[in-house]
């Protein structure tokens, strides 16, 4: 690689000549209209909706316009952000960014591309065909385009956590050293906690019907989604199909704290270039030690969603009576199934999101890395219900055996016994009791979780 520089003499003009040019109604400010026909005219790349973020982030005195000392003060604080990115990408500090530069900083995020998509992502940039991007060509790349620098890039591309369709089997999001010493880590994390918790409570009923059509659902016993909400209103008044969701809302919290913490310990004791299978490997250890921390919750969690009116007064009523009624051992009851379903769900949904993803970076990524927060969240949806589909059995198993001591006249019995049971009885569908409502609360959850995510990021003061 060279370190001469290609671009110094396309390097833009000043900024008060830039201002000249943009400000065609020459009132002394350039407004959203102008910059966009400007920057048009002028042929600067900058993406849907820049031009009203740069003009609102730059404007002071509220005049909806960005006068010469705001214009500059924006550009100037613009482009230190960029200069940190491109020398955080440039590894070996000769002043360019190759595309195993790129293919390593996404690896550093557990991302692994092919040279190919690198190179892709490389020639939106690359302006002199040289396959290689330096700083010249990198600042007029972005210096008016808020939200495709390769850091933005890389987290569209995550796997966001943002998406809580209410399983607990999800692998954690990664952060760059920049989010964990700027300590934008625990705002994206409490951001994310929040989000789940209004998924959660928006969801409720349908997750509490889910788990009724699981334990009482049988061949003999067809619940069908009306009758089953019809019942639960006629025996405890519509607040009862939110039964559940308190434990379920307050686990969050704790359980996305032990696996964060779990998986940064795994994810420490790595190599830099981490795969994809290392992090499946490295999240469904964190998801395991998370769940081993909060299992009771889960167990008091199914009881509280299944419990009649006047069962238990609270949460802490429910965990004294099975402590005195069925001892220590009652709150790790479905423990096993609920660890194996771990695996499908994490493998499967890390593998088909992955899939997808380079599916549309293959086909679709001609001028952009960034597929836009639709295909993101179909991407997320698809493969959480993919994953959900491989570990519903499991987790159908798990919800009986922790049921099984509160349900009058029940035995208890073992992971293989039940399965054989329900198969005995009900055949292989039977393992799938509960699916449709299951299903049907993905796209609502989705859709909540992540537009509770974004208010709370802007709450929050994370940047986009």
């Amino acid at each position: 690689m060279r370190g001469d520089s290609h671009c110094a003499s396309d390097a833009p003009k000043t900024y008060e000549e830039l201002f000249e040019k943009l400000d065609t109604n020459k009132d002394g400010k350039v407004d959203v209209a102008e910059l966009k026909e400007g920057l048009s005219a002028l042929g600067i790349a900058f993406g849907k909706g820049d031009a009203q973020k740069i003009v609102s982030s730059g404007d002071q005195d509220n005049d909806e316009g960005l006068d010469i000392n705001e214009f500059s003060k924006y550009l100037k604080e613009h482009e230190k952000k960029l200069l940190l990115t491109f020398k955080s990408l440039d590894k070996n500090n000769d002043g360019r960014i190759d595309y195993m530069e790129i293919k390593q900083s996404l690896a550093d995020l557990g991302m692994d591309i092919s040279k190919e998509e690198a190179e892709k992502i490389l020639q939106t940039i690359d302006v002199d065909g040289t396959m290689t991007v330096d700083w010249n060509e990198w600042r007029e790349h972005f210096l008016f385009n808020t939200a495709t620098n390769l850091q933005d890039i890389i987290r569209y591309w995550k796997h966001s956590t943002v998406l809580d369709i209410g399983d607990s089997l999800t692998i954690p999001d990664e952060f760059t050293e920049e989010e964990k010493t700027t300590g934008v880590w625990w705002k994206q994390l409490a951001a994310g906690a929040m989000a789940g918790a209004v998924s959660r409570t928006g969801t409720a009923p349908l997750d509490r019907m889910k788990v009724f059509m699981q334990v009482h659902g049988s061949k003999t016993n067809k619940i069908s989604l009306v009758g089953g909400f019809k019942q639960m209103i006629k025996e405890g008044g519509v607040s009862s199909l939110w039964r559940g969701n308190g434990t379920n809302v307050l686990k969050i919290a704790p359980e996305t704290a032990i696996k964060f913490m779990a998986y940064e310990q795994v994810r420490n004791n790595q190599p830099p270039l981490f795969v994809t299978h290392e992090r499946f490997i490295a999240g469904s250890l964190a998801g395991a030690t998370a769940q081993t921390a909060i299992y009771p919750m889960e167990v008091m969690k199914t009881r509280l969603t299944l419990r009649k009116t006047g069962q238990y007064s609270g949460m802490f009523d429910c965990a004294k009576k099975i402590l005195k009624k069925e001892g220590m051992k009652a709150f790790y009851k479905g423990y096993v199934p609920n660890i194996l379903g771990i695996i499908p769900y994490a493998g499967i949904d890390l593998a088909v999101y992955e899939s997808l993803k380079n599916a549309w970076l293959a086909r679709y990524a001609k001028d952009t890395a960034n597929p836009g927060i639709l295909v993101l969240l179909a991407c997320g949806t698809i493969s959480s219900t993919c994953g959900q589909l491989a570990s519903y059995p499991l987790a159908l198993i798990r919800t009986r055996m922790q049921a099984a001591a509160s349900i009058e006249g029940s035995e208890q019995v073992t992971m293989n016994h039940l399965v054989k049971k329900i198969l005995e009885k009900e055949g292989f569908f039977g393992l799938y009791r509960g699916i449709l409502p299951n299903f049907m609360k993905v796209i609502p959850a989705v859709s909540i979780s992540y537009v509770v995510y974004e208010y709370m990021r802007t709450g929050l003061g994370i940047s986009k």
